[in-house]
């Protein structure tokens, strides 16, 4: 893992190794640019929506327009947010070529951050599809979820319950070093896959536990990057995640409001903390038998393209009196897209072949609600009644 000394070095290191699909580098120099190309057209995308927006209110009557007086000013502000978001994204992008701890992209990586976007009618950069451009927007929102103040009720539904539930089981016991000064790192290792922007994994480092995070999506990655290690005061960076939204807003405000981040100094993590990010499929990344004490999955076992292969990886990862720790719903990601393998089991199917590989489920609960990037002002909202579960692996079960 890559350790964290003191405020001025990364504190969230990303590793590609173990897997070679990451390291392919002509693949991956084009699925870069791909994900950079969908950043930076975020913004020519953006401003087509409010185009439209445009175009439909000059074909109202003057008398229709009298009603909504402010529409007009309304809408300018879109834009306005519009170019602070892509100016956010610009940073974010900022210094990415050099992501990996083992890989760095060729020098005419960075030219692809200077594409203008003055020309709204540019089409999307090569590859970039309509999916991609939905995990851009749904990667900005994601700030709001890990790193707001806004997302903090989210937080204590999901995280909350894991983060005590690691405490309980593995109490971190204060130690004196040679020098007087008082230990409060612990030797137990944990894995978050699906790491997303890194919140959860950062909770366990900052309470001294070794913590690597594991997320697949460069989107995510990218982000978690720039929160991790480029943002070390509170609250000094605005998002404005849901200018797009034009539906179920009670007021303009709504849609138009910016929210801070991140709500805490991402630097201040304890010194020689452990903490790190590794990028890749969980499945390709993670084959070491008996390696991690705990793993946690906080919305992620739905992201499997046949969910007993996580299942069968969890129970070989961990160790003997291992802990799996699980929150979250199952809405399997891979179910309507085409020619993708997709195999969809019920809870009560999924207990059945969590204990038919030997775990022991000591806690579970369900339903719990949770919602998942949820914009608290809107009229329309989207929750799940989720899953919560402790599973152990026997100290006496050395099979894999």
């Amino acid at each position: 893992m890559a350790k964290s000394t003191d405020d001025n070095q990364e504190i969230s290191a990303i590793t590609s190794e173990n897997n070679q699909s990451i390291i392919d580098e002509d693949e991956e120099v084009k699925h870069f640019r791909k994900v950079i190309g969908a950043f930076l057209y975020y913004k020519i995308l953006a401003r087509n929506r409010i185009r439209r927006a445009f175009y439909s209110y000059s074909r109202l009557s003057e008398a229709y327009k009298r009603l909504v007086p402010k529409y007009e000013t309304y809408l300018s502000q879109l834009l306005k947010c519009i170019d602070q978001n892509d100016l956010l994204i610009r940073q974010i992008l900022s210094g990415c070529e050099h992501l990996f701890n083992n890989y760095s992209m060729p020098s005419s990586f960075n030219n692809m951050n200077h594409m203008s976007t003055e020309q709204d009618s540019l089409p999307p950069p090569s590859g970039v599809t309509s999916m991609d451009m939905d995990k851009v927007k749904t990667t900005i929102k994601q700030f709001v979820r890990d790193w707001s103040k806004d997302g903090e009720q989210e937080r204590l539904v999901c995280y909350a319950p894991i983060i005590d539930e690691v405490k309980r089981r593995f109490p971190i016991i204060p130690t004196t070093n040679e020098d007087g000064t008082i230990n409060n790192l612990s030797s137990i290792q944990i894995l978050v896959p699906g790491a997303g922007l890194g919140r959860l994994s950062w909770e366990f480092a900052r309470l001294g536990y070794a913590c690597q995070g594991n997320e697949v999506s460069l989107y995510m990655l990218i982000a978690s990057h720039f929160v991790l290690n480029k943002c070390a005061r509170i609250n000094t960076h605005t998002i404005h995640p849901w200018i797009l939204n034009f539906c179920n807003n009670v007021t303009s405000e709504d849609q138009l409001r910016g929210v801070q981040f991140p709500d805490v100094n991402t630097a201040t993590l304890p010194p020689n903390s452990r903490f790190s990010m590794s990028a890749g499929d969980f499945l390709q990344v993670y084959n070491e038998p008996n390696d991690w004490d705990c793993v946690t999955t906080c919305f992620f076992i739905d992201t499997a393209h046949n969910i007993i292969e996580y299942v069968e990886r969890l129970w070989k990862i961990l160790k003997p009196g291992g802990v799996w720790i699980n929150f979250g719903p199952l809405l399997y990601h891979f179910e309507d897209i085409p020619n993708e393998i997709s195999f969809e089991l019920s809870y009560a199917d999924l207990r059945t072949v969590i204990l038919s590989y030997g775990f022991q489920i000591e806690v579970e609960t369900l339903p719990i609600r949770a919602g998942y990037i949820k914009n608290e002002r809107s009229m329309l909202h989207y929750e799940y009644d989720c899953v919560y579960f402790v599973a152990v692996k026997p100290k006496d079960r050395n099979d894999l």
